[in-house]
């Protein structure tokens, strides 16, 4: 009695062991050759759509150089930007 049941679990559980492997080795679908086009990444059209202000540049410069990250980098390159936008008034409007 003892061995038909050991039998009769190594049987079903051999059965589902090969459901599960020829599931995962089936063969990929053949695919039709799409005419490809030319996508960039969303970080490459915001810098193709705006170039980056040399304010922006030197604040990001400042903000490595302070090691800021996250929300206190955020708010310090908005400070800063601020300001070289206003020296960049007060100087055109010599």
């Amino acid at each position: 009695m003892k061995i038909s049941s050991l039998v009769t679990a190594t049987a079903i559980a051999s059965f589902l062991l090969m459901g599960a492997a020829s599931a995962q080795t089936a063969a990929p679908a053949a695919k039709t050759e799409a005419p490809k086009t030319e996508t960039k990444a969303p970080a490459d059209k915001k810098a193709a759509a705006k170039p980056r202000t040399p304010g922006s540049l030197e604040c990001s410069k400042q903000a490595d150089e302070k090691g800021l990250k996250g929300k206190e980098r955020k708010k310090f390159r908005s400070a800063c930007k601020k300001e070289f936008a206003d020296k960049e008034k007060a100087a055109g409007a010599k």
